[in-house]
């Protein structure tokens, strides 16, 4: 059987990986796999998978996640990789699509009728260097949800490609010439998570540490497992608990976080604790990353090769080499010169309220100054009927303080028509394991 799908006409092919048969691809679990031992694996399982057109990726040993993107791509099936594991999203994601299955690194509780779990030892089959078109769809990746429903992204081989290489530009300076082990805390399902983690070490070439460490302590094992240069891929989430768990970490060429604004003063406490620079990205689900920035050091953003910003009224329209055709995001930017840029919001975060004018993200960073805040959101609900203006609302944790306290100290720091009424406690924000803060459980807790 050939599991090489013909239905694609670019005469444009390429290999999954860069780098001779012997290179070190994936370090975990005691193992080292080469490339000729990935390319037997994705052989082998690519004849193993169902008959279908599209394929929900759910593996989340990182390495298993590779081998089965790559079987998909391989059989002609594109990976749809859903902003959340959680079995609403899913089913939500397989409602979307015909002819759908679920892969999985195991038997997890509620998989879908019909899902194929990867073998618990991948076989092997030999052949030829397996190759995809340029012009083949891979994967569409689905937004977080952090401003409503999720969108879906469509990502073809030819554009990961591209979008790899300027990646590779905009980070190759934290390694040189050496090739660097990768190590991330962030999902491969996520875009971010795919460029970095999933593409970088097939493309670039990198190694890929192959777990998913979570907590302080699990990064350093990871980070201890593979061998320098040694490379953090992160969130701010997580680089805020690895600063504040006070953990030594193994020598690093570089930290790389994205998913969410990165605090100057967390950037810079993270390239102090651990003697390394910070390095962090820009971009979305959309666009995939078009931009970087050494945030303890610069606010301004500089756009990677190929890459240009034109500012609308609603927002910004980016141009890209990897890009079919031009996106445009919510995000309001200033240009500076030298291909630079810094952001001045977004145009839904912007309030007016009785002729004053306010941000959604600058009451967030205020509640968040709050003495004893440890996290918080402010957020505008839908409008009520027979209201013209939806109200501020907020969830905030602190534990050791009272909501009227809060409250009162905001009253200080912002106008009192920004007050955000309801204010409610919470034990924990609803972040998903990016960071990302959905709005619709946000405003699920707020109405609890």
């Amino acid at each position: 059987m050939s599991v090489v799908s013909e239905q694609f006409s670019s005469t444009s092919r390429h290999p999954l990986a860069k780098g001779g048969l012997h290179r070190l691809l994936a370090v975990g679990a005691g193992q080292s796999i080469d490339l000729q031992t990935f390319y037997d694996h994705v052989r082998a399982v690519a004849g193993l998978l169902p008959s279908a057109q599209h394929a929900v990726n759910l593996c989340e040993d990182r390495y298993r996640f590779l081998v089965a993107f790559c079987a998909v791509a391989l059989r002609g099936q594109v990976n749809l990789l859903p902003p959340s594991r959680a079995h609403a999203v899913v089913a939500d994601v397989q409602q979307r699509y015909p002819q759908t299955y679920c892969v999985a690194d195991e038997a997890l509780e509620h998989l879908p009728t019909g899902s194929f779990v990867l073998p618990a030892v991948l076989p092997r089959l030999g052949g030829e260097i397996p190759q995809l078109s340029d012009a083949q769809l891979v994967a569409i990746g689905f937004t977080s949800g952090s401003t409503g429903t999720p969108s879906a992204n469509s990502k073809t081989w030819g554009s990961f490609l591209r979008s790899t290489e300027q990646n590779l530009q905009a980070l190759q300076g934290l390694w040189g010439d050496a090739q660097p082990s990768l190590v991330a805390t962030v999902p491969s399902q996520h875009m971010y998570g795919m460029e970095m983690a999933v593409l970088l070490p097939m493309l670039a070439p990198a190694t890929l540490q192959a777990g998913r460490p979570f907590f302080p302590q699990d990064v350093v094992l990871a980070l201890e497992e593979v061998a320098a240069p040694r490379v953090l891929v992160t969130t701010p989430v997580h680089l805020k608990a690895l600063v504040e768990s006070g953990v030594s970490l193994p020598p690093l060429a570089g930290i790389v976080t994205a998913t969410a604004p990165l605090p100057q003063a967390l950037a810079a406490a993270a390239e102090q604790a651990f003697a390394t620079e910070v390095r962090e990205m820009f971009g979305s689900t959309e666009t995939c990353i078009f931009a970087r920035r050494r945030t303890a050091l610069e606010t301004a953003w500089t756009l990677l090769p190929g890459v240009r910003l034109e500012p609308q009224p609603d927002g910004t329209r980016v141009h890209a080499d990897h890009l079919v055709a031009p996106v445009v995001l919510a995000d309001l930017v200033e240009l500076l010169p030298d291909d630079r840029f810094v952001l001045r919001g977004r145009r839904a975060d912007l309030l007016e309220i009785a002729g004053k004018r306010a941000s959604l993200g600058d009451l967030t960073r205020k509640l968040q100054a709050v003495p004893g805040v440890v996290d918080a959101v402010v957020v505008q609900l839908a409008p009520e009927p027979g209201h013209a203006v939806g109200r501020i609302a907020a969830l905030v944790v602190a534990p050791e303080r009272e909501e009227a306290d809060i409250l009162r100290e905001l009253r200080e720091l912002m106008d009192p028509v920004f007050l955000p009424r309801p204010l409610r406690k919470v034990v924990a924000l609803p972040r998903n394991e990016t960071g990302k803060l959905p709005r619709d459980a946000v405003v699920a807790l707020l109405h609890h």
